[in-house]
């Protein structure tokens, strides 16, 4: 049984909230129309119904039940999880996908993110289609909600290809088209993705939305600069990197954002480096699931309500001495004379100024500029490699780095986004991938964790169930 997407009327704060994903043993891809279907009519009839379509979509993703970004069922824990950053102490009669991560030992016939991906991006082509044929919306509000659409189009494509490689690129609601969909080359996906990006950076401003309202201080929904900075972060996986070093320069000189010269204050919902971020909406007793879910206070790890990760020491140890992010973003806990390192960067905080979920943040733009300037040769001097990555290692209490030529400001560019961005929405895995060191890392790793690495894992297989359906559809090598 795989997932079939059909709109849904759900209300938030009274308002359509998205799409309903019901069970059916049709494709996740196949997109019928139900009896239960949103038209057009109905759901972008004006500006408040059109925008909740969105603001849906991103409560969505922070549901327990359905968000592709909460708990165990995460995209930044299960990626670490892959990669080596965190030792998993869930047994697998508990939580077997977890384990499979874990062990780089895939099943064909889970679903992990797909079927999440593809009603996400049903959404957004609904969205982008519902918003252009409307005669009751704002143009204000048709342009940003375009751009959104397109935005987050571009956002959870860029997950599909580095998550399974060739992925169907849908851009339509047309079920017709979309039940035949054969796998399109990841050059080609890129390239859609960066077109959606550029419509989203015309879409839209500079400003927040907040409902149909410009002007909010809170950074829920993206704008102008978060389509950029995406946008860079494409063109470095990509190894375009002059467009990297543009794309990234236009958010680092925006003028809105700046470094938060406090480490705890970076995840905040008023973090000053915050590009774009995801709330939690539904009451609960923490404000991120990252801060839930990694933080060990009551029992060992992998033990009842408690987190069964924690980060390997390896990791640990591969920080440099005085590094602040350390000291700030990992904690201890300790039973039975055993220390467990945890991920702190989120600390369950309810305060007045609650966590927020980053997505993208300041400090990832000056380490895709860094390596890009890098690669162009720019490397020591003043508006190069060395200056970007000094104003990261500078935030964390540490010199300026040393490097004088391309392979070693390039390990220092590695070193830096490893400790940077740990845990955060995968960046460490890919990181391995798209640099080529995944084979030699995971050859030694993985069998430490009790799997047996194939060069194949780097990418998921696509679902049984789907290949199955739709013959176009074909399985990644070593999973048939």
């Amino acid at each position: 049984m795989t997932l079939l997407y059909q709109p849904l009327r759900s209300l938030y704060a009274g308002l359509v909230l998205g799409l309903l994903v019901t069970a059916s043993c049709k494709k996740a891809l196949e997109i019928d129309p139900p009896s239960t279907q949103i038209v057009s009519s109905q759901a972008f009839v004006n500006d408040m119904s059109a925008t909740s379509v969105m603001t849906g979509m991103y409560s969505n993703m922070m549901s327990a039940a359905t968000g592709f970004v909460s708990g165990n069922r995460s995209i930044t824990t299960r990626e670490s999880l892959a990669a080596d950053e965190l030792v998993n102490y869930l047994p697998a009669s508990q939580d077997a996908s977890m384990q499979e991560f874990y062990t780089n030992t895939y099943n064909i016939a889970s679903p992990y993110f797909w079927n999440d991906f593809y009603q996400r991006i049903y959404t957004c082509n609904a969205t982008i289609e519902g918003v252009t044929a409307s005669t009751g919306i704002s143009d204000a509000v048709r342009a940003q909600l375009q751009g959104e659409a397109k935005f987050f189009r571009a956002f959870i494509y860029f997950y599909a290809v580095n998550t399974y490689g060739d992925v169907p690129l849908a851009l339509t609601t047309d079920y017709r088209i979309n039940n035949t969909l054969s796998r399109t080359p990841k050059a080609r996906v890129y390239e859609q993705i960066v077109a959606d990006l550029k419509d989203a950076e015309a879409l839209m401003g500079n400003d927040y939305f907040k409902g149909t309202t410009a002007g909010s201080t809170e950074r829920a929904r993206p704008n102008k600069a978060a389509a950029s900075a995406l946008l860079a972060r494409a063109y470095l996986y990509m190894e375009q990197w002059a467009n990297a070093e543009a794309a990234a320069t236009s958010v680092i000189n925006n003028g809105t954002y700046s470094l938060e010269t406090d480490l705890n204050r970076v995840f905040i919902s008023t973090s000053k480096e915050a590009i774009w971020y995801l709330q939690t909406v539904i009451p609960t007793n923490y404000s991120t699931y990252d801060g839930q879910y990694f933080m060990l206070t009551r029992v060992a790890p992998g033990t009842s309500a408690q987190s069964p990760t924690a980060i390997r020491l390896s990791f640990f140890d591969s920080f440099e001495q005085g590094d602040a992010r350390r000291t700030n973003w990992i904690d201890t806990f300790t039973i039975n004379n055993t220390n467990y390192y945890f991920p702190f960067k989120y600390q369950k905080n309810m305060s007045t100024t609650p966590e927020a979920l980053l997505v993208l943040r300041l400090a990832e733009q000056y380490l895709i500029r860094a390596e890009a300037r890098a690669k162009l040769g720019n490397v020591t001097g003043a508006n190069s490699a060395a200056s970007d990555i000094n104003v990261i290692r500078k935030r964390a209490g540490l010199q300026d780095t040393q490097a004088a030529n391309q392979p070693d400001m390039l390990k220092v560019v590695a070193a830096e986004r490893r400790s940077e961005l740990f845990t955060e929405w995968g960046h460490r895995w890919f990181d391995l991938i798209r640099t080529d060191k995944v084979d030699s890392i995971m050859s030694v790793l993985t069998p430490l964790k009790g799997g047996v690495w194939n060069s194949n894992y780097k990418i998921l297989p696509i679902p049984y169930s789907e290949t199955q359906i739709n013959t176009n559809l074909k399985q990644n090598p070593g999973y048939n």
